[in-house]
């Protein structure tokens, strides 16, 4: 029987997908120009039983021109669907043709090569493994597959150059003419970081409970939900360490390899049709690598799934799980095509394994080249790895077996293809806020250690001011507690960052695999902060309150509290936005309290409104600082209503509208419930612009890291 002309790890021909005949006679995939190619993007098509689409109108059957060839629109992809079901996914076909990764140096212009004109396939039921030294662009690779490549990168696809924004509208256009949107890049794939990021203070159960109700449609029973997540955590070996925390900055809890492990049961619980791995055995010992590793390559097999992963260094026994091979060295592919094939490949080139050795070892050192200056003494003599690379790659261009362009026609009839259903909007918010209020509970940093320190410094106030009379020096005396209290609530409010920061990180992570998007995050946020801030602002507060002696009247009291609590809030919103935007936490903590001394400046306190320069510190800094209306509204609180002694003497009295008015230059034009509603106005902007910065701060962090790496 005559031998096929395709490579043998090859894509399987399917109804929808017609092998093509070239003017040869000999069957070829269809190659078209570089929009087609440039994809990064899958192909989608349907199980075999659907009959193939139509050709497009006025196109023979078998859409080729004279001479055999195919013509190909280059906005269109190969499409299919399965039926639309809760369980079913559409498969995936993954090319990338000529892929370049460039990233922007230190010096100005230059521009370092990650990756140079790199070509590869993944298909459905198939796990795809990246392996080469350390260094070598697996991360970068599968970073520029899943579409995550910073700014910071220049992707060039046959010596095209497109920054981050073009390369993703182009994905857009391409996915967009088969009835896609740019979502689909994230529904219908999972993405498992090298960094392990899961809320520390939850146990096992409940983190991969949380994202079996994130991820799974409504229309799925509680019960089965449950269930299914139970059956991965026993399929992932942590049914022992169920019960246990993830731990981590706040507490110990179960090793690094087993979070490593939770991070990928919790990405593939809804068995999504695209699956980006980051060493997925990295922390597991042997065994356990081989288990997960066993289980993921079995879950491709049943669930149809395309896998990419990127691993190390496997053992041998991980090695045979893997269909495929692409072996990096420094940029450049060295190997790609079946793994069983790699060792004759290497012994064809003059490079044999030698026996009863792991053939990833034996690969990797071949075209390790960080370590070549041999120790004095040592009996290794191994080739240049200089040379071996470059060997390896002149003999893997010239097997002319990488010509992998994707098959491409319009489809103008069928069912669309439609996003994977995933719960509701409002029961991602609940059991957002549910989780949220759980961490804010047992995370002792995030509010109870700042309760503690209120209430003792609540009492020292309440001391020091100990009933300050009607005299007119507790005048000043009320006017800087008032002043001191809430501006302390405010800047402690600063020590709660590091919290916000992990916050960012893990919704990052999971905004990125589909889980939910930024409005939920928002809501459920601003939603489970809301009772404890309301409990630092009333208990503290009626100490410092009471024990000072300020105006009696509980509604007096309720609208002190509500002035702490709308302050609180809007620090938190604050510092959120510092969170979405700068890199790490002392950065950010940094800018917050730059931020609010400034802000506290200028509120009106330590420098009388009138005496305020009127260039940019009262217009517009006094405005807008939150400050400026929060005192203003406290001082109408307390002093309204009020009457003095005289300095003077004489059994005079002065009002407490007078003070307002001349010595602390409130306006009164407008009465304190008016500062407290701008206050609350002012919470909903932040949160909308805490919302907005997250859309938008992607775009800015490279920036801003670039900036910081150039000082």
């Amino acid at each position: 029987m005559a031998a096929s002309p395709l490579p043998r790890w090859a894509p399987t021909p399917s109804p929808t997908r017609p092998l093509r005949v070239s003017s040869t006679g000999q069957t070829a995939m269809s190659s078209c120009n570089r929009w087609a190619v440039c994809g990064l993007f899958s192909s989608v098509f349907a199980p075999s039983g659907r009959s193939p689409p139509p050709s497009p109108a006025g196109a023979p059957a078998n859409a080729a021109d004279d001479g055999g060839r195919v013509r190909c629109d280059p906005l269109d992809c190969v499409v299919g669907a399965r039926e639309p079901t809760e369980e079913a996914s559409p498969m995936v076909f993954l090319t990338w043709e000529d892929l370049s990764v460039t990233a922007a140096g230190g010096g100005r212009g230059s521009r370092a090569v990650i990756l140079d004109r790199l070509s590869g396939y993944a298909r459905p039921g198939e796990v795809l493994a990246l392996m080469g030294p350390s260094g070598c662009g697996k991360t970068t690779l599968l970073d520029a597959l899943a579409g995550r490549l910073n700014n910071l990168f220049f992707i060039a696809i046959e010596s095209y150059f497109f920054t981050r924004k073009e390369y993703l509208c182009l994905i857009y256009c391409i996915l967009n003419k088969c009835q896609f949107a740019l979502i689909w890049l994230i529904i219908l794939k999972a993405y498992v970081t090298q960094e392990t990021l899961l809320m520390a203070t939850l146990t096992v159960t409940e983190v991969v409970h949380c994202s079996a109700q994130l991820q799974l449609p409504d229309t799925v029973p509680p019960a089965e939900k449950r269930a299914r997540a139970d059956r991965a955590i026993q399929q992932m070996g942590l049914a022992a360490v169920a019960g246990n925390r993830i731990g981590g900055r706040v507490c110990k809890g179960i090793s690094g390899g087993q979070r490593r492990r939770v991070s990928i049961c919790v990405e593939l619980l809804a068995s999504p049709a695209l699956v980006f791995l980051d060493e997925p055995t990295s922390g597991l010992d042997s065994a356990a690598s081989f288990h997960v590793m066993s289980r993921i390559a079995r879950l491709a097999r049943d669930e149809k799934m395309t896998v990419v992963a990127a691993v190390h260094q496997p053992s041998s026994e991980v090695f045979q799980l893997f269909h495929g091979l692409c072996l990096l060295a420094y940029g450049r592919m060295v190997y790609f095509g079946p793994a069983a094939d790699a060792i004759e490949f290497f012994d064809a080139n003059g490079y044999p394994c030698p026996l009863r050795r792991n053939p990833s070892d034996h690969f990797l050192t071949m075209i390790n080249k960080d370590f070549e200056e041999l120790e004095e003494g040592s009996t290794l003599m191994l080739p240049c790895a200089a040379e071996v690379i470059q060997t390896l790659v002149d003999s893997l261009m010239s097997r002319g077996s990488l010509s992998i362009k994707s098959e491409v026609f319009s489809m103008q009839e069928g069912a669309p293809l439609t996003k994977k259903r995933q719960a509701t909007f409002f029961t991602k918010c609940a059991v957002l806020t549910k989780r949220s209020c759980t961490n804010m509970h047992r995370d002792m940093g995030y509010y109870w250690l700042r309760f503690g320190i209120y209430i003792g410094i609540c009492v020292s106030i309440g001391t020091i001011f100990f009933n300050v009379g009607n005299s007119f020096a507790s005048i000043q005396a009320r006017a800087s507690m008032l002043m001191f209290t809430s501006t302390l609530l405010t800047m402690m409010s600063i020590g709660g960052f590091p919290s916000f920061v992990e916050d960012m990180k893990i919704f990052r992570k999971e905004q990125l695999n589909g889980h939910y998007d930024a409005t939920a995050f928002v809501i459920s946020n601003t939603l489970s902060s809301t009772p404890y801030l309301g409990i630092i602002s009333i208990m503290p507060g009626a100490i410092a309150y009471y024990l000072t002696g300020l105006q009696r009247g509980f509604d007096h009291f309720i609208y002190f509290a509500a002035v702490l609590w709308a302050c609180t809030m809007l620090v938190e919103g604050l510092m959120m936005i510092v969170a979405a935007i700068v890199p790490d936490f002392l950065l950010g903590i940094i800018t917050g309290s730059g931020m609010q001394g400034l802000l506290m400046l200028n509120a009106g306190f330590f420098r009388l409104p009138s005496d305020i320069p009127k260039p940019i510190w009262k217009y517009p800094t006094y405005y807008i600082s939150y400050h400026k209306y929060a005192i203003q509204g406290l001082y109408k609180n307390e002093f309204l209503g009020l009457a003095f002694e005289d300095l003077g003497g004489g059994g005079f009295t002065v009002s407490g509208e007078y003070i307002l008015k001349t010595y602390l230059q409130a306006e009164m034009g407008y009465s304190k419930w008016v500062d407290l509603a701008i206050l609350l106005a002012m919470v909903l902007i932040y949160r909308v612009l805490f919302l907005v910065t997250i859309k938008v701060g992607e775009a800015v962090k490279p920036m801003i890291k670039c900036i910081s790496l150039k000082v």
